[in-house]
Protein backbone atom coordinates (compact mmCIF):
# COMPACT_ATOMS: atom_id res chain seq x y z
CA UNK A 1 0.00 0.00 0.00
CA UNK A 2 1.20 3.12 -0.77
CA UNK A 3 -0.37 6.71 0.87
CA UNK A 4 1.03 10.12 -0.47
CA UNK A 5 0.54 12.62 2.65
CA UNK A 6 1.76 15.47 0.44
CA UNK A 7 -0.23 16.80 -2.82
CA UNK A 8 -1.58 19.72 -4.11
CA UNK A 9 -4.62 20.49 -6.72
CA UNK A 10 -2.81 24.00 -7.56
CA UNK A 11 -2.44 25.06 -10.72
CA UNK A 12 0.76 26.68 -10.19
CA UNK A 13 1.36 27.38 -13.89
CA UNK A 14 -1.56 30.00 -14.52
CA UNK A 15 -3.24 30.86 -11.06
CA UNK A 16 -5.63 32.38 -12.77
CA UNK A 17 -7.28 29.31 -14.45
CA UNK A 18 -9.94 27.62 -11.96
CA UNK A 19 -7.75 24.83 -10.76
CA UNK A 20 -11.09 22.57 -9.72
CA UNK A 21 -11.63 19.92 -11.53
CA UNK A 22 -9.11 19.54 -14.16
CA UNK A 23 -6.29 19.18 -11.45
CA UNK A 24 -8.20 16.89 -9.27
CA UNK A 25 -8.79 14.47 -12.76
CA UNK A 26 -5.12 14.71 -13.46
CA UNK A 27 -4.01 13.49 -9.20
CA UNK A 28 -6.69 10.82 -9.35
CA UNK A 29 -4.62 9.61 -13.02
CA UNK A 30 -1.24 9.31 -11.56
CA UNK A 31 -2.24 7.80 -8.45
CA UNK A 32 -4.40 5.25 -10.52
CA UNK A 33 -0.82 4.98 -12.56
CA UNK A 34 1.52 5.11 -9.95
CA UNK A 35 -0.79 2.85 -7.86
CA UNK A 36 -1.16 5.21 -4.58
CA UNK A 37 -3.79 4.00 -2.94
CA UNK A 38 -4.16 7.28 -0.89
CA UNK A 39 -3.52 10.61 -0.80
CA UNK A 40 -3.85 14.02 1.41
CA UNK A 41 -4.13 16.96 -0.32
CA UNK A 42 -2.70 20.23 1.20
CA UNK A 43 -4.94 23.63 0.49
CA UNK A 44 -3.00 26.85 -0.02
CA UNK A 45 -2.66 29.87 2.42
CA UNK A 46 -4.11 32.24 -0.49
CA UNK A 47 -7.19 31.68 -2.45
CA UNK A 48 -7.17 32.26 -5.80
CA UNK A 49 -8.79 30.27 -8.72
CA UNK A 50 -5.66 28.26 -8.70
CA UNK A 51 -5.31 27.78 -5.21
CA UNK A 52 -9.35 26.47 -4.62
CA UNK A 53 -10.05 26.97 -1.04
CA UNK A 54 -10.22 24.10 1.98
CA UNK A 55 -14.43 23.90 1.64
CA UNK A 56 -14.11 23.59 -2.48
CA UNK A 57 -11.80 20.95 -2.56
CA UNK A 58 -13.64 19.25 0.48
CA UNK A 59 -16.98 19.15 -1.35
CA UNK A 60 -14.41 18.56 -4.96
CA UNK A 61 -13.11 14.90 -2.90
CA UNK A 62 -16.46 14.11 -0.87
CA UNK A 63 -17.28 11.46 -3.23
CA UNK A 64 -13.73 9.99 -2.97
CA UNK A 65 -13.26 8.04 -0.21
CA UNK A 66 -9.60 7.38 0.10
CA UNK A 67 -8.27 11.50 -1.06
CA UNK A 68 -8.44 13.07 1.85
CA UNK A 69 -7.90 17.46 2.79
CA UNK A 70 -5.31 19.22 5.23
CA UNK A 71 -6.74 22.53 5.21
CA UNK A 72 -3.90 25.10 4.77
CA UNK A 73 -3.70 28.36 7.30
CA UNK A 74 -2.86 31.99 6.12
CA UNK A 75 -1.06 33.44 8.96
CA UNK A 76 -1.36 36.99 7.64
CA UNK A 77 -5.32 36.69 7.68
CA UNK A 78 -6.08 34.24 10.61
CA UNK A 79 -9.03 35.12 12.54
CA UNK A 80 -11.42 33.96 15.17
CA UNK A 81 -13.68 33.33 11.94
CA UNK A 82 -11.22 31.00 10.93
CA UNK A 83 -11.11 28.94 14.28
CA UNK A 84 -14.60 28.34 14.15
CA UNK A 85 -14.45 27.34 10.00
CA UNK A 86 -12.23 25.07 11.15
CA UNK A 87 -14.16 23.91 14.00
CA UNK A 88 -16.79 23.27 11.84
CA UNK A 89 -14.97 21.13 8.89
CA UNK A 90 -13.05 18.87 11.95
CA UNK A 91 -16.36 18.49 13.57
CA UNK A 92 -18.01 17.02 10.41
CA UNK A 93 -14.67 15.19 10.01
CA UNK A 94 -13.80 16.86 6.48
CA UNK A 95 -10.09 17.82 7.42
CA UNK A 96 -7.55 15.57 8.22
CA UNK A 97 -4.66 18.19 9.64
CA UNK A 98 -4.17 21.55 9.74
CA UNK A 99 -0.93 23.29 7.46
CA UNK A 100 0.50 26.41 7.63
CA UNK A 101 3.56 28.14 5.53
CA UNK A 102 6.22 29.99 7.02
CA UNK A 103 9.12 31.33 4.48
CA UNK A 104 5.92 31.79 2.09
CA UNK A 105 3.97 34.28 4.59
CA UNK A 106 7.03 36.14 7.00
CA UNK A 107 6.21 34.31 10.34
CA UNK A 108 7.89 31.93 12.61
CA UNK A 109 6.12 29.09 13.48
CA UNK A 110 5.47 29.45 17.53
CA UNK A 111 4.11 32.71 16.36
CA UNK A 112 0.86 33.35 18.89
CA UNK A 113 -1.49 34.70 16.37
CA UNK A 114 -1.97 31.00 15.62
CA UNK A 115 -1.57 29.63 18.88
CA UNK A 116 -5.89 29.44 18.79
CA UNK A 117 -5.07 26.81 15.37
CA UNK A 118 -2.64 24.96 17.73
CA UNK A 119 -4.84 24.64 20.61
CA UNK A 120 -7.59 23.05 17.63
CA UNK A 121 -5.12 20.57 16.61
CA UNK A 122 -4.58 19.57 20.36
CA UNK A 123 -8.80 19.63 21.12
CA UNK A 124 -9.13 17.25 17.99
CA UNK A 125 -6.00 15.54 18.42
CA UNK A 126 -5.14 16.53 14.28
CA UNK A 127 -1.40 16.75 13.48
CA UNK A 128 -0.05 20.22 11.95
CA UNK A 129 2.24 20.24 8.83
CA UNK A 130 4.81 22.86 8.78
CA UNK A 131 6.23 24.08 5.31
CA UNK A 132 10.00 24.05 5.96
CA UNK A 133 13.43 24.88 4.13
CA UNK A 134 13.21 26.09 0.50
CA UNK A 135 10.68 27.89 -1.02
CA UNK A 136 9.08 27.40 -4.39
CA UNK A 137 8.23 30.60 -5.08
CA UNK A 138 11.73 33.18 -4.86
CA UNK A 139 9.94 35.83 -3.13
CA UNK A 140 9.88 33.60 -0.19
CA UNK A 141 11.82 34.52 2.82
CA UNK A 142 13.76 30.87 3.81
CA UNK A 143 15.00 32.50 7.19
CA UNK A 144 10.93 31.96 8.86
CA UNK A 145 11.32 28.47 7.51
CA UNK A 146 14.24 26.78 9.19
CA UNK A 147 13.31 23.92 10.82
CA UNK A 148 14.89 24.68 14.09
CA UNK A 149 12.22 27.37 14.51
CA UNK A 150 9.75 24.20 14.74
CA UNK A 151 11.83 23.20 18.34
CA UNK A 152 9.85 26.24 19.69
CA UNK A 153 6.06 25.55 18.79
CA UNK A 154 7.01 21.55 19.24
CA UNK A 155 7.37 22.71 23.10
CA UNK A 156 4.76 25.36 23.61
CA UNK A 157 2.69 22.56 22.23
CA UNK A 158 3.83 19.30 23.44
CA UNK A 159 0.19 17.51 22.76
CA UNK A 160 0.33 18.87 19.07
CA UNK A 161 2.12 16.36 16.46
CA UNK A 162 3.80 18.90 14.11
CA UNK A 163 5.00 17.14 10.71
CA UNK A 164 8.00 19.15 9.36
CA UNK A 165 7.39 19.13 5.56
CA UNK A 166 10.14 18.15 3.16
CA UNK A 167 12.80 16.90 5.46
CA UNK A 168 13.60 21.25 6.11
CA UNK A 169 15.86 20.88 2.95
CA UNK A 170 18.76 22.38 2.74
CA UNK A 171 18.56 21.97 6.48
CA UNK A 172 18.84 18.19 6.93
CA UNK A 173 20.78 17.48 10.13
CA UNK A 174 18.81 20.59 12.39
CA UNK A 175 15.80 18.55 10.91
CA UNK A 176 16.89 15.65 11.91
CA UNK A 177 17.63 17.30 15.43
CA UNK A 178 14.39 18.81 15.90
CA UNK A 179 12.77 15.16 15.16
CA UNK A 180 14.71 13.62 17.55
CA UNK A 181 14.66 15.78 20.21
CA UNK A 182 10.72 15.92 20.15
CA UNK A 183 8.48 13.38 20.27
CA UNK A 184 5.56 15.12 19.19
CA UNK A 185 7.40 15.77 15.61
CA UNK A 186 7.87 13.88 12.35
CA UNK A 187 8.92 14.63 9.01
CA UNK A 188 8.33 13.73 4.90
CA UNK A 189 9.99 13.40 2.69
CA UNK A 190 8.12 15.40 -0.12
CA UNK A 191 9.07 18.29 -2.54
CA UNK A 192 12.77 17.80 -2.84
CA UNK A 193 12.77 18.28 -6.36
CA UNK A 194 11.28 19.62 -9.28
CA UNK A 195 9.77 17.57 -11.93
CA UNK A 196 11.89 14.13 -11.61
CA UNK A 197 15.12 12.78 -10.07
CA UNK A 198 18.35 13.48 -11.20
CA UNK A 199 21.13 10.80 -11.07
CA UNK A 200 22.98 13.11 -9.28
CA UNK A 201 20.70 14.59 -7.38
CA UNK A 202 19.27 11.69 -6.76
CA UNK A 203 22.44 10.10 -5.27
CA UNK A 204 22.82 12.99 -2.89
CA UNK A 205 19.53 13.19 -1.51
CA UNK A 206 20.05 9.31 -0.99
CA UNK A 207 23.18 9.67 1.02
CA UNK A 208 21.34 12.74 2.81
CA UNK A 209 18.35 10.34 3.83
CA UNK A 210 20.26 7.42 4.74
CA UNK A 211 22.76 9.57 6.99
CA UNK A 212 19.55 11.17 8.64
CA UNK A 213 17.81 7.35 9.33
CA UNK A 214 21.01 5.76 10.60
CA UNK A 215 22.13 8.74 13.04
CA UNK A 216 18.44 9.16 14.95
CA UNK A 217 15.51 9.65 13.41
CA UNK A 218 12.99 6.46 14.44
CA UNK A 219 11.62 5.31 10.78
CA UNK A 220 8.15 5.43 12.45
CA UNK A 221 8.03 9.24 12.37
CA UNK A 222 9.22 9.88 8.43
CA UNK A 223 6.38 9.63 5.89
CA UNK A 224 6.08 9.34 2.31
CA UNK A 225 5.23 12.27 0.48
CA UNK A 226 5.92 13.98 -3.38
CA UNK A 227 4.55 17.40 -3.76
CA UNK A 228 2.78 16.02 -6.43
CA UNK A 229 2.21 17.83 -9.33
CA UNK A 230 5.57 20.05 -8.52
CA UNK A 231 7.16 17.01 -8.07
CA UNK A 232 6.49 13.80 -10.03
CA UNK A 233 5.29 10.39 -8.55
CA UNK A 234 7.01 8.27 -10.84
CA UNK A 235 10.54 9.51 -10.20
CA UNK A 236 9.63 9.67 -6.50
CA UNK A 237 8.54 5.56 -6.14
CA UNK A 238 11.64 5.21 -8.15
CA UNK A 239 13.65 6.94 -5.24
CA UNK A 240 12.16 4.89 -2.57
CA UNK A 241 12.73 1.70 -4.52
CA UNK A 242 16.63 3.08 -4.63
CA UNK A 243 16.99 3.80 -0.61
CA UNK A 244 18.85 1.16 1.01
CA UNK A 245 16.19 0.61 3.70
CA UNK A 246 14.74 -3.09 5.52
CA UNK A 247 11.32 -4.39 4.35
CA UNK A 248 9.71 -3.18 7.70
CA UNK A 249 11.14 0.47 7.51
CA UNK A 250 9.71 0.76 3.59
CA UNK A 251 5.97 0.17 4.51
CA UNK A 252 6.04 2.30 7.87
CA UNK A 253 7.34 5.25 5.28
CA UNK A 254 5.12 4.19 2.81
CA UNK A 255 2.16 3.94 4.11
CA UNK A 256 1.74 2.75 7.55
CA UNK A 257 3.08 5.72 9.33
CA UNK A 258 0.47 8.16 7.70
CA UNK A 259 -2.56 5.95 8.51
CA UNK A 260 -1.46 6.40 11.88
CA UNK A 261 -1.01 9.58 12.36
CA UNK A 262 -3.69 11.19 10.32
CA UNK A 263 -6.05 8.17 11.30
CA UNK A 264 -6.97 6.82 8.00
CA UNK A 265 -8.75 4.24 7.54
CA UNK A 266 -7.86 3.33 3.96
CA UNK A 267 -7.33 -0.81 3.77
CA UNK A 268 -10.81 -1.06 3.46
CA UNK A 269 -11.11 1.56 0.80
CA UNK A 270 -8.55 0.88 -1.32
CA UNK A 271 -10.55 -1.74 -3.93
CA UNK A 272 -13.17 1.04 -3.94
CA UNK A 273 -10.78 3.73 -4.97
CA UNK A 274 -9.25 1.74 -7.85
CA UNK A 275 -13.05 1.43 -8.87
CA UNK A 276 -13.20 5.04 -9.09
CA UNK A 277 -9.84 5.27 -10.76
CA UNK A 278 -10.41 3.23 -13.38
CA UNK A 279 -12.89 5.13 -14.34
CA UNK A 280 -10.46 7.36 -15.73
Amino acid sequence: MIIDCHTHVNRYEDESAAALPECLDRLLTSMRRNRVDAALVLTSYTVNPGRPSTRDVVAATAHLPNVHVVAGLSWSTFSSADVEDLRTLLDAKAIKALKIYPGYEPFYPADRRLAPAYELAEAYDVPVMIHSGDTYAPRGKVKYSHPLHVDDVAVDFPRVRFLICHLGNPWFRDCMEVIYKNDNVYTDISGLVLGNFTDRFEAYMRQQFKEMVSWGINPAKVLYGTDWPISSMESYLQFMDELPLPPSDREMMLHENAARLFKLDVAPKATGLRSILNRF
